[in-house]
């Protein structure tokens, strides 16, 4: 009998303990449930609230040579910020191109837009090359527009802008420079083309296009610019490659040599640019080096440009040096980005009234 007794004792005081540890169990699921969704809540507010933010600017950079452009004292960099856009609300500005006209010169960039997170094509003056003032949006479209690659042919100015949305490379005329461009035809449609750098070399035409991906770059070339181009034997130039793929601002042609400029897209997009000659260059032939100097231009770890550059447009002065615009961006955390843009339009809306 008294073991019988000792028995069921102790079986009852298992059994208020299973079900204690049950109690506990279910209490502590609650608790974590209440964790995971008020962990989800504030997740989701961050995101809202707080995000990282890619800041492209514009500036000036001077140098002696094609591969030795620097930041110099007599100019403020950034020449050109989101903030300078007065048209639309605008998100960054990136991709400079300029011609010098008439005494004046004329720069072009991607605008992108923050109400529709599509590029526009706006433009800017400057007197001296320094100091610059914005202008207005001269070319805007359905599909996004950037890298407005501007050149003069027979005394008219056309422009090549990056429309890989609309799945081809579109050429621009100005009809009334600076400010009225209009489209005039396809040059080559049917991928995604980004960046189309062209040039005139040895009487044809040339153009070097890459894809979204960054990876590849493609030759064409023809003898007559709105003709038919054909793609070169040797094209894909550059396949699976990153660092030196994808353009990134104007092929030079100086002194019969050839320079072209690739952004360096590995690891980070935009990070640097990098130069490469052209050594031979023939409908049947290509073959290039890179320069000694690479990186030409690069992140410079503080400030408008501290994680990367991506372009450089660069032009021979009267006095022998060489000035160019280029790009650069850093990545900040931006606080309330909703409520920002709403107060951004409102402002800008009250200024107009």
């Amino acid at each position: 009998m008294a073991n019988s007794s000792n028995n069921s004792t102790f079986k009852g005081i298992n059994m208020e303990t299973s079900y204690g540890s049950h109690g506990l169990l279910q209490k502590l699921n609650r608790l974590f449930t209440l964790e995971k969704r008020y962990f989800s809540f504030f997740k989701q507010l961050a995101r809202t609230l707080v995000r990282r933010k890619t800041k492209w600017s514009i500036g000036i950079y001077t140098g002696q040579s094609l591969f030795d452009f620097v930041s110099t004292e007599n100019v403020k960099n950034p020449v050109l910020t989101a903030k300078d856009v007065t048209d639309v609300m605008a998100e960054f500005v990136a991709d400079p191109f300029m011609v010098f006209h008439n005494g004046t010169w004329y720069m072009f960039f991607e605008v992108l837009n923050s109400l529709n997170n599509k590029g526009e094509i706006g433009l800017a003056t400057s007197n001296n090359g320094f100091n610059w003032n914005y202008k207005q949006i001269v070319i805007k479209e359905q599909f996004h527009l950037s890298y407005p690659y501007i050149f003069n042919f027979q005394n008219e100015y056309y422009m090549i802008p990056e429309t890989y949305e609309a799945n081809s490379i579109r050429l621009y005329k100005a009809v009334d420079f600076p400010t009225k461009w209009t489209f005039l035809k396809t040059l080559i449609d049917g991928k995604d083309y980004v960046d189309s750098s062209v040039f005139n070399f040895n009487a044809k035409w040339w153009m070097f296009t890459s894809s979204s991906q960054s990876n590849i770059l493609r030759l064409y070339y023809t003898d007559d610019l709105m003709g038919h181009w054909i793609e070169h034997p040797q094209s894909p130039i550059v396949e699976n490659n990153l660092n030196i793929a994808r353009p990134g601002g104007r092929v030079v042609v100086y002194d019969n040599k050839i320079f072209r400029y690739t952004q360096d897209d590995e690891h980070l997009y935009g990070n640097q640019v990098r130069a490469f000659e052209i050594t031979d260059l023939t409908t049947t032939t290509y073959e290039e080096k890179a320069v000694k100097d690479n990186p030409i231009i690069n992140a410079s770890g503080y400030g408008w440009n501290k994680n990367g550059m991506h372009n450089i447009d660069p032009h021979k002065l009267d006095s022998g040096k060489w000035i160019a615009c280029v790009d650069g961006y850093q990545i900040i955390v931006v606080f309330g980005t909703k409520l920002q843009n709403w107060i951004r339009l409102m402002t800008k809306a009250d200024a107009t009234t």
